[in-house]
């Protein structure tokens, strides 16, 4: 099913723009000197896509999503990956409880 997308109106626009440029602002009061990433994270989630922050240590990308959840009031996670995680370990698995009826156990 997709929906159509529906155009904004200026005033609208106008709206959404100051209030991302407000959450942009108070994340470049938490995390100092990285401007393109705080931008690029809010253009990514305003846009509803991904992001993969990469880095070495140190570099305040865990902060930067911290305060994001906290400035939108969502739930935080970290997840450090290794090279035997597997998606069940984050989402969780379905298993099978009766024959041909599958219960989702999240992790």
């Amino acid at each position: 099913m997709t929906v159509e997308p529906t155009p904004l109106q200026p005033e609208e626009a106008a709206s959404h723009a100051a209030a991302a440029r407000r959450l942009i602002d108070a994340l470049e009061g938490v995390v100092l000197g990285q401007p393109a990433a705080v931008r690029e994270t809010v253009a990514a989630l305003l846009a509803r896509g991904h992001v993969l922050l990469e880095g070495v240590p140190g570099t305040a990308k865990t902060l930067l999503v911290r305060a994001l959840g906290l400035a939108l009031g969502l739930e935080f996670r970290r997840i450090q990956f290794t090279p035997d995680l597997m998606p069940s370990d984050i989402t969780g698995v379905s298993l099978l409880t009766t024959p041909g009826e599958f219960t989702f156990r999240a992790s």
